[in-house]
């Protein structure tokens, strides 16, 4: 899954990087630890082209009543992406991308203790994450929201975690936004073995109010596997 990441490339970059004219409300970067029902960097493709956009990170399905009415969906699972009722139409129409930097996964120690663990591009490249995403609401109260699509993990990753986001390169976006037709579904396999390195990180990124640079810089705990650091 992917329930955390950081941000911290500047937006006008992002806009540029992925050729996507940016709105005036996008969320502030840089942030080491972008949580669930945070605004988020999205980029959607329109009838004028592509557009750099902030959104809810938290799928919100029409049919919800209020944002707090069902489930918090924040991942959706590449298997049954279109056969979901809350997802399959957004996974037919509704593609996006959502920029990170990185993101977090968690092991536990025997004694119940969570252990964060820092994964980033190895050529210290942004990340691109497959999403989905819905407009709920009335129109003049909509809240444009998204969810990030997850695969079951490759080797490298699956020895911190089982799943894995959706990591699109550059060559791939332009299908996966629905620009070159059909053929997203093939799109929705983990990353390359070698894409990734991680590195465990500071515990005080457990909570969803610490904030800085720190959090995202190597972090050795006494009982922290030095073979983890790949």
């Amino acid at each position: 899954m992917c329930g955390r990441f950081a941000i911290t490339t500047p937006s006008d970059a992002m806009a540029q990087l992925f050729s996507g004219q940016p709105s005036n409300d996008l969320p502030n970067v840089p942030n080491y630890n972008v949580c669930p029902t945070n605004p988020v960097h999205v980029v959607q493709c329109g009838e004028n082209g592509r557009r750099l956009v902030s959104m809810r990170w938290g799928f919100l399905p029409h049919w919800y009543g209020s944002p707090s009415n069902g489930p918090l969906l924040i991942n959706a699972r590449a298997e049954t992406l279109a056969q979901k009722p809350a997802f399959a139409e957004a996974c037919r129409q509704r593609r996006c991308l959502v920029p990170a930097s990185g993101f977090f996964e968690w092991t536990k120690a025997d004694d119940g203790s969570r252990q964060p663990w820092y994964f980033q591009r190895r050529d210290g490249g942004i990340l691109a994450f497959g999403a989905i995403w819905q407009s709920w609401g009335g129109e003049t109260e909509a809240i444009q929201t998204c969810a990030i699509v997850t695969t079951a993990a490759n080797a490298h990753v699956a020895a911190i975690h089982h799943r894995m986001p959706l990591v699109l390169e550059p060559d791939v976006w332009a299908k996966w936004l629905g620009e070159e037709g059909h053929g997203a579904a093939s799109l929705m396999q983990p990353a390359a073995e070698d894409m990734l390195c991680y590195h465990p990180v500071d515990p005080q990124v457990n909570s969803n109010r610490a904030e800085g640079e720190a959090l995202i810089e190597p972090f050795h705990a006494a009982d922290t596997p030095p073979g983890r650091l790949l």
